[in-house]
């Protein structure tokens, strides 16, 4: 396993977003990152964890860590275990009253969690040399996080439960 950090947020050619992934001790422009495909909310949700962005609501990763934390539990990491045909596994250990607990997760539910709570996130080797990419491959736009989640807090300000009315 290697611990990681989380580098970015990106868009893919196709409008996809892509949370990116690099070792903790390498260096910008050495070694590999690891892209993982996830959903906007979940984009979303990571670039206000790592910006450190206050919402006016609490989003579902917000409610996540409060229910955790009333319940005596703490997230003690995130481990992308595998990926296997093109989608990626992660486990989120956790330490409750009751011992160590290991869950299944998405990885962008995890690395949102972890974002949080800031818990360590590992890939394992075997993940990294599958589906990473050379660093130097990988263009993350200085500032184009920031945008996004300016973005998001105008519509959560603007936003009225109408809208979701059917």
């Amino acid at each position: 396993m290697v611990q990681v950090r989380v580098v970015g947020v990106a868009l893919d050619p196709s409008q996809q977003h892509v949370i990116l992934l690099k070792p903790v001790h390498d260096e910008p422009g050495e070694g590999r990152v690891l892209p993982v495909w996830i959903g906007a909310q979940e984009a979303m949700s990571i670039l206000v964890a790592v910006e450190g962005t206050e919402v006016p609501r609490p989003l579902a990763h917000d409610l996540m860590t409060a229910l955790l934390r009333e319940v005596g539990t703490t997230v003690e990491r995130v481990d992308v275990t595998r990926i296997a045909q093109g989608t990626f596994y992660a486990e989120i250990t956790i330490a409750t009253p009751g011992g160590i607990r290991v869950l299944d997760s998405r990885p962008s539910d995890a690395i949102a969690l972890a974002s949080r709570v800031k818990a360590d996130i590992f890939v394992a080797d075997d993940v990294m040399a599958e589906a990473g990419v050379p660093d130097e491959a990988v263009q993350v736009e200085e500032g184009d996080d920031e945008e996004r989640v300016e973005e998001f807090r105008r519509f959560l300000d603007d936003v009225d439960p109408e809208d979701f009315e059917k």
